[in-house]
């Protein structure tokens, strides 16, 4: 176990890496915050998802800006936090905005005197044009399918409409294959029955919803958040602030293996061969929430915002715990998952492989929030909100498993009270949480989110603080953290410090990057983790003076084991699982060069390498990254991108990990004004070497994608 002056020190390297990093980038060079990694030089959904795949967003930025792209945010009428959301603008930008609402007007989706046009050309696909009084609307329909697939291709539906009485609706309906019956539990056995998996429509997501001048009410699905995201986020939003409602949909990556379960329950061609998955969406909440705003006083504003839900939510079969299948009545220590049997007609009842278990129980939720603020820069608000699981077997001692995300024992919630206040060139934020839960050992605990944000005419930097105690077990936390994870959550038992900055010159070149260092307080899954100092930190500049040489480079930099403390410090004791907390490690580069050749004709050559220490090995290993990117609009109504991408996770050996060749060519087609077409053919191929690799490689993969958009 580490000391207690480990672990004090420890706590003194975060504060102070923290602190001097922070007030020596304020003050050394004129930087701006930066609420993503980059501006995305377009927003498609397949834009976004190739972002992620070169490395230049992490997937909590992409969930973020595909929220941002479905919702749509109205300059016009949108509050501070939300504007902030849009990518590339600061609070200084923000502000501007707010400045000149009463002197412009929402003219196509941006306030006249406050966005540049090129801003508002990059920002329009986040923009709401929608004009009230007047119905308005989209419906988009995709399908999916590869040339092995032997069922019918999926479906996804999605409609928005509104614009008459205040009034917005939208759903999402899909047609799915590969989804399971209904889950039964077999007292007996000890185990769960569901039905082979069969085609079916399902109606995952409806809202409606009504917005007035004071207040504003929703009826179906949606995902909310507050403050600085500690106590209640689900929105993915940097800086959330109330309800939005919610018809996202995934559409499928890849491919996954056609037999459902082990055994012999399928035949020897169908353990081998791939099919297209079903689309997949993100369960949030559903129900009715609500806010009412209004003065209160002479120069203050309240609002209260509250919410209901009773939602439906899968679950990983090993998340799942039967307290029958326990050795002792007391703990959870040792339980097993309980087994899954797939009815398979014709057949005998068959154990299901690894899967997500659909409607494996039930959550009721409901809470709400009130914010008293006296301008856009300053308020005080308090969340709060309970949840209660409801499994729905029969009275089956069912719980969840340490690594579920949720905590085991019945109820949980969080109370938190959050502030921000500002001004001139300074803006604080503080958010303090508590915990409630029934778990054995647990009972809750303590969070503290702190962000204080320099801005001004030539500069803005984040500086942030976090403390997350061991017992704070917060399923519904979107604050900021580091990719270690204790019992399934990653906002708990955490002790750090971030710095966010951006640096730019309109139209000539930009600068951004962060610096992150934390600690475990308490010992994490690994006895002797406490006190360990984990950093990382990232840098990218782009020049863009010139549009036929537009040159980037990023630099990048991860390890979880910084100075020896804590568990790291005698590798030579420690247990393998221990030392892997120590040498986790990442150094890597990428250079980008991007040209616009000619009116309507853009190429991008992207190439990056990264030196990886993994738990697994003791020695590094060198990964490697290229891509090339081309984009070609012919003709007004025709843009074609093409992009082949080359990975390799190894370089000195090709017989286990990802080894691959990627092609894809989109080609979107505005048939008309209100009416666009959109298909996408991938073509995958495996690298490995057969003759050494320990799982054989995949055959080549062709993977189709059909889009049809009409607009009203």
């Amino acid at each position: 176990m580490v000391s207690d002056v480990h672990r004090a020190h420890g706590v003194r390297r975060v504060l102070g890496v923290g602190w001097w990093l922070g007030w020596w980038l304020a003050w050394a060079s004129p930087v701006r915050a930066a609420p993503y990694e980059v501006e995305p030089e377009a927003a498609g959904a397949q834009d976004l998802l190739a972002l992620v795949e070169e490395g230049a967003i992490s997937a909590e930025t992409l969930s973020a800006l595909l929220a941002l792209r479905r919702t749509g945010v109205d300059p016009g009428l949108a509050t501070r936090a939300t504007l902030y959301a849009l990518p590339g603008l600061t609070y200084s930008d923000v502000d501007a905005v707010l400045r000149t609402r009463g002197e412009g007007s929402a003219v196509g989706g941006r306030l006249r005197g406050a966005l540049t046009e090129a801003t508002s050309r990059r920002l329009a696909p986040f923009l709401d044009a929608r004009r009230s009084g007047r119905l308005s609307g989209d419906a988009r329909l995709m399908m999916a399918f590869s040339a092995s697939d032997g069922l019918p291709p999926p479906f996804a539906l999605q409609v928005r409409a509104g614009g008459v009485a205040n009034l917005r609706v939208g759903l999402l309906a899909t047609l799915a294959r590969r989804s399971l019956g209904p889950l039964r539990r077999d007292a007996r056995r000890r185990a769960f029955v569901v039905d082979a998996p069969g085609t079916q429509v399902q109606l995952p997501k409806l809202y409606v919803q009504w917005t007035g001048e004071r207040a504003t009410v929703l009826a179906g699905a949606y995902r909310l958040g507050f403050g600085q995201r500690l106590t209640l986020d689900t929105t993915a939003l940097p800086s959330p602030d109330g309800f939005v409602p919610d018809d996202g949909v995934r559409p499928p990556s890849g491919l996954e293996r056609e037999c459902l379960v082990g055994g012999d329950g399928c035949a020897p061609e169908a353990r081998l061969s791939d099919v297209t998955p079903d689309f997949r969406w993100d369960e949030s909440f559903r129900g009715v929430a609500g806010t009412v705003r209004g003065p209160l006083g002479r120069d203050a504003t309240l609002s209260l915002t509250g919410f209901a839900s009773y939602q439906s939510r899968a679950l990983p079969r090993h998340a799942v715990l039967d307290r029958s299948l326990c050795p002792s009545p007391a703990g959870r220590g040792g339980c097993k998952a309980p087994d899954v049997w797939v009815s398979v007609p014709g057949q005998r009842e068959q154990k299901l492989s690894a899967r997500t278990l659909p409607n494996a129980f039930h959550e009721w939720a409901g809470g709400g929030n009130a914010t008293l603020a006296s301008s856009s820069r300053s308020h005080v608000g308090v969340t709060g909100w309970a949840a209660r699981p409801a499994w729905g077997h029969d009275g089956a001692p069912l719980d969840f498993q340490p690594n579920a995300r949720y905590p085991a024992g019945g109820a949980f919630g969080a109370l938190g009270l959050d502030a921000a206040w500002g001004r001139g060139p300074v803006d604080l934020f503080f958010e303090g949480s508590r915990s409630f839960d029934a778990a054995p050992g647990g009972g809750g605990g303590l969070g503290v989110l702190q962000r204080t944000v320099l801005s001004g005419a030539a500069r803005e930097l984040e500086l942030s603080f976090r403390y997350y105690g061991r017992g704070f077990a917060n399923p519904y936390s979107g604050a900021p953290s580091g990719p270690d994870s204790l019992e399934g959550l990653r906002v708990r038992n955490e002790l750090g410090t971030r710095v966010r900055f951006l640096q730019r010159e309109e139209g000539a070149w930009r600068l951004r990057g962060q610096v992150d260092a934390w600690m475990l307080p308490s010992d994490g899954a690994v006895p002797g983790s406490a006190g360990t100092l984990h950093a990382r930190a990232s840098a990218r500049g782009d020049l863009l003076a010139w549009p036929r040489f537009q040159p980037s480079l990023q630099l990048e930099w991860r390890d979880s084991g910084v100075g020896g403390t804590g568990a790291c410090g005698d590798e030579a004791a420690l247990e393998p699982d221990a030392l892997g907390l120590c040498v986790s490690a990442r150094q890597g580069v990428i250079a980008r060069v991007r040209s616009d050749v000619v009116e309507g004709l853009s190429v991008a050559l992207q190439y990056g390498h990264a030196r990886v220490r993994t738990p697994e090995a003791r020695g590094f290993r060198h990964d490697a990254l290229a891509v090339f990117d081309v984009r070609l609009q012919p003709a007004r109504a025709l843009r074609l991108h093409g992009r082949l991408v080359w990975k390799d996770e190894d370089l000195s050996e090709r017989s286990r990990l990802r080894q691959e060749l990627r092609a894809a060519l989109d080609v979107a087609w505005a048939v008309s004004g209100v009416m666009s077409a959109r298909a996408r053919y991938a073509w995958v191929r495996d690298l490995k070497d057969a003759s050494v690799a320990r799982v054989p490689p995949d055959p080549p993969r062709h993977l189709f994608q059909v889009e049809w958009e009409t607009r009203f």
